[in-house]
């Protein structure tokens, strides 16, 4: 159900309500006050007319995005976008307006502007992710006043509001300092038409402790505990939340204050104690926690045994790494891609390349256990690092032929990285572009252009590295510091005066 077109008017002739401002409209203005009145759709163009309007070659998404300019209130954006002739070609659809919404999920006016200009359509109607996503944009950008209106429209328009609604706001309203503002959020459900009930605190809790208000939290289940029974989700939220401000006794406490409730403590409950443990490398208490779990019939499983892994590998502890590996054998716990992708990285840590290739080639093959695209960087990673290009190189044809999986940007990485080691910057390196850009139609990211541009610096091919960096410009992405500073001392060095000139623009605008 779409909000009334009266919110339509308001946002079109002054959103006073959201804005907190109003602007005024009279008739001598040079725009007409009457907005969302005239016939039909804001179109005033014909079929055959608004045809020639259309922008021959770009998409809806990129014509959209073109109206939008710096410094354009909401009002102004709406106004304009009602009366633009040439948008009479657009296809509005709820995956275009959601596309826009997440676009400008930093530019909440722009948002607004959309998400209002979609709603003079009489055809079209705004899904519930739509408004839950205009929920989010507003809090995310601090417009918490603009976002608690913009709830009471939701409720006044037929109870548009939903639990996941709810959980947004909560969210950024607890992220933004105002964790009071969410308790009352809760208090207010039921004029929402929803209840305050399990679900409903649990997700309250859950938004607290996942910003470090675990006492808070506390707090609000000692007053809500005598009419809101809890679940062994509640407890497991303190847990969390406990530990996350590293308070593991308060933590450990709640675990036999779950069973003095009638909740039995679950796998996921010793192993959030557990990663905590892991991450202060306290493995004594990681050992005894794995005995105590097991005496109670609540064995780890892989999800608990891989976060140990980690965390030995990264101690640099491989010997016990080897030993848990074993341990979780003997525990007949099945591995999983995540867990092999693990024991490949610590054993090339470790040295032991013959070993990653043996449990590659063959444990995964035994155990059924597909390999991923993560697996493989893992792979072409650990050779590339161990002087085994070749093999790293054979790798990559594998994945390439994968039905399981294909390659992703960090899987060149290491193989860009042994063209600039090699001195191999010619055939070798404008071949690996290609597939990737070409080939497998992959995005380069800020960190493969910032490899590059000072790869080829440093290989004297300036020309080069100034060609990917206006690339790099052209697709928004924001290059770093460093890599202007040197591209720039390199441009002068070889008397590329205009391309200095541009990058020191690009340096002083960031």
């Amino acid at each position: 159900m779409a909000l009334p077109l009266r919110r339509c008017m308001k946002g079109a002739l002054g959103l006073c309500r959201y804005l907190g401002t109003m602007h005024t409209c009279s008739s001598s203005a040079s725009h007409p006050p009457q907005l969302v009145t005239t016939s039909p759709f804001m179109r005033p163009v014909g079929e055959q007319d608004s045809e020639q309007l259309c922008f021959s070659g770009e998409s809806d998404l990129e014509i959209l995005i073109s109206k939008v300019r710096p410094g354009n209130s909401v009002d102004e954006l709406l106004f304009s976008l009602i009366h633009d002739q040439t948008l009479s070609c657009v296809k509005l659809s709820q995956n275009l307006v959601e596309r826009l919404l997440h676009r400008f999920k930093d530019d909440w006016k722009s948002a607004m502007g959309f998400f209002t200009w979609a709603e003079t359509h009489s055809d079209y109607e705004h899904p519930p992710a739509a408004y839950d996503l205009m929920v989010d944009i507003l809090g995310k950008n601090r417009q918490m006043s603009l976002m608690n209106s913009f709830l009471e429209d939701m409720r006044n328009s037929g109870n548009l509001i939903t639990l996941n609604t709810v959980s947004k706001a909560m969210r950024r309203l607890c992220g933004a300092g105002q964790w009071e503002e969410a308790v009352c959020l809760f208090d207010k459900l039921e004029a929402f038409g929803l209840k305050r009930n399990t679900e409903s605190m649990n997700l309250l809790l859950d938004t607290l402790c996942k910003e470090k208000k675990a006492q808070q939290a506390r707090d609000v289940f000692v007053m809500l505990k005598p009419y809101i029974a809890p679940s062994a989700h509640t407890f497991n939220i303190f847990i969390h939340g406990w530990c996350k401000v590293g308070r593991v006794d308060e933590a450990e406490w709640t675990i036999e204050e779950m069973k003095g409730c009638g909740c039995r403590p679950c796998v996921i409950s010793y192993s959030t104690i557990i990663e905590f443990h892991c991450r202060q490398s306290n493995f004594r208490q990681v050992y005894a926690l794995l005995d105590k779990m097991e005496a109670q019939g609540c064995p780890a499983n892989v999800v608990t045994y891989t976060t140990i892994l980690c965390s030995l590998a990264k101690s640099e502890e491989f010997d016990e790494a080897m030993k848990i590996t074993e341990r979780m054998k003997l525990s007949k716990c099945r591995p999983d891609t995540l867990f092999y992708n693990s024991l490949i990285y610590t054993l090339g840590r470790a040295g032991r390349v013959q070993d990653a290739l043996h449990v590659f080639k063959v444990e995964m093959p035994n155990t059924r256990v597909l390999p991923s695209t993560s697996t493989y960087n893992s792979m072409i990673s650990m050779l590339c690092h161990h002087g085994e290009e070749q093999l790293a190189f054979s790798f990559l044809k594998e994945i390439e032929l994968s039905t399981v999986c294909k390659p992703d940007v960090q899987t060149y990485y290491p193989l860009l990285k042994y063209c600039f080691k090699s001195g191999k910057t010619d055939s070798l390196l404008s071949s690996l572009l290609s597939d990737m850009v070409n080939k497998h139609r992959l995005s380069l990211d800020i960190s493969a252009y910032s490899l590059l541009i000072h790869g080829l610096c440093q290989a004297n091919k300036c020309q080069w590295a100034y060609h990917l960096f206006e690339k790099m410009i052209g697709q928004e992405l924001k290059p770093r510091v460093q890599t202007c500073r040197l591209l720039l001392e390199e441009c002068k060095e070889k008397f590329m005066y205009d391309a200095a000139e541009r990058i020191e623009n690009v340096l002083r605008q960031m």
